[in-house]
């Protein structure tokens, strides 16, 4: 069926957005997801106590909308979620998760500014130094220590 459409869009000359969506009709879909290990002036990295997750702390993030670019994404999550203004600076690290379908960029930046007010998905925000860290996930604890040696060299 691929080959079929292949021959078929070189044939006819498509628009490139009539292929994409034609394309998008075959081909599975996925998430693409952000997460930032944001540090502030002491080098303590941004965690969020998440309403709605099993593990209640973690890095900040979310999904990207249709044509935002990832670190504009982020950007614009921690913002959505908490009123802080960060910098996302550059990546870190890209994972996939096979079993949901999601593709995961990850991202270091710093803190900006701006004032910290709870929403309904993040009640509370910390910088933690890594020895004083809440319980979280390995790999998010695999992120935050390849970003502090990234950072160091």
């Amino acid at each position: 069926m691929k080959l079929l459409l292949a021959k078929l869009w070189g044939w006819l000359k498509l628009p490139k957005n009539l292929q994409l969506r034609v394309m998008s009709l075959f081909q599975d879909k996925f998430l693409i997801g952000v997460t930032g290990i944001i540090f502030n002036a002491h080098n303590e990295v941004l965690l969020f106590k998440h309403s709605y997750r099993s593990h209640p702390w973690s890095l900040p993030g979310g999904y990207l909308q249709s044509g935002e670019h990832p670190k504009e994404g982020l950007e614009r999550e921690i913002k959505e979620e908490s009123g802080l203004v960060v910098s996302v600076d550059s990546p870190l690290k890209t994972r996939t998760d096979r079993d949901n379908a999601v593709l995961d960029m990850c991202y270091i930046g710093v803190l900006i500014g701006g004032e910290f007010v709870p929403t309904h998905e993040v009640s509370e925000y910390g910088f933690f130094a890594l020895d004083q860290m809440p319980l979280l996930r390995s790999n998010q604890i695999f992120l935050i220590d390849t970003a502090l040696k990234e950072r160091a060299s």
